[in-house]
C-alpha cells in the first residue's frame, strides 16, 4: 500500500523531531561538560583531515597529468600527517580550534555589524547588530583568556549550538505536524 503525502510528511516530522531531542541531549552533555566535548570534536575534525588526504592521494594517481601526481602526492600526506598529529595530540588540536573559532567570531561579527548599518531601515534589523556585538565580545573574551578558555570555549559553544538546533529542529517538526494535521482536517471536513 502507497503511502500518502501527509503520512510521509508525519513520519519525516517524527524522525526530525527525534533527531531534535537527540540534538538537545548531546548538547547538554556537551555544556556539562565543555572539555570532553571540545576533544570529540578535534577527533572528528582530525579524523575528517585524515580522511581528505586519503582521498589527495586516491585521485593523486588518477590524475593525467604527471606533475599532478607529485603535488597531489604530497598535499594528501600532509594532510594525512596534520590529521594524525592532531589525533595523537588532542591538547594541541583544541588549542588551535578554539583560536579558530575565536577568529571566526570575531570576523563574523564585524561582518554582522557591517552589515547591520546596510541593512538598519530594516524591521528588527537591531538583531543583526546585537548579535554581531555578542560575537565580537565572546571571540575577545576568548583570545583574552587562551589558552585557558580553550578548556570551555570550543565545547560550550558546540554544546550550546547543537541545543539551539535541536530546539529549532523539534519547533518546526511540531509546525509542520500541526500544519499538516489542520490541513488534513479541513479536507476531511470539505469531502
Amino acid at each position: 500500500m502507497a503511502q500518502t503525502p501527509v503520512t510521509l510528511v508525519r513520519h519525516a516530522s517524527r524522525w526530525s523531531t527525534l533527531w531534535g531531542i537527540l540534538l538537545i541531549i548531546l548538547g547538554i552533555l556537551a555544556v556539562s561538560s565543555p572539555l570532553i566535548a571540545a576533544v570529540a570534536v578535534n577527533i572528528v575534525l582530525s579524523w575528517l583531515i585524515v580522511i581528505a588526504g586519503v582521498v589527495h592521494l586516491i585521485t593523486a594517481f588518477h590524475t593525467e597529468r604527471a606533475g599532478g601526481l607529485f603535488w597531489r602526492t604530497l598535499v594528501g600526506l600532509a594532510y594525512i600527517f596534520f590529521g594524525v598529529y592532531l589525533i595523537s595530540r588532542p591538547a594541541v588540536g583544541v588549542l588551535s580550534l578554539t583560536l579558530v573559532l575565536a577568529t571566526l567570531l570575531l570576523i563574523a561579527g564585524v561582518f554582522d555589524i557591517v552589515q547591520f548599518f546596510q541593512v538598519r531601515s530594516v524591521a528588527r534589523s537591531s538583531w543583526i547588530l546585537v548579535d554581531g556585538i555578542i560575537s565580537v565580545l565572546l571571540g575577545l573574551l576568548i583570545y583574552a583568556h587562551w589558552p585557558s578558555s580553550s578548556f570551555w570555549a570550543l565545547g560550550t559553544l558546540v554544546g550550546v549550538g547543537m541545543i539551539v538546533s535541536g530546539v529549532t529542529r523539534v519547533m518546526l517538526s511540531l509546525t509542520v505536524r500541526h500544519v499538516i494535521d489542520e490541513s488534513d482536517t479541513h479536507t476531511r471536513m470539505a469531502a
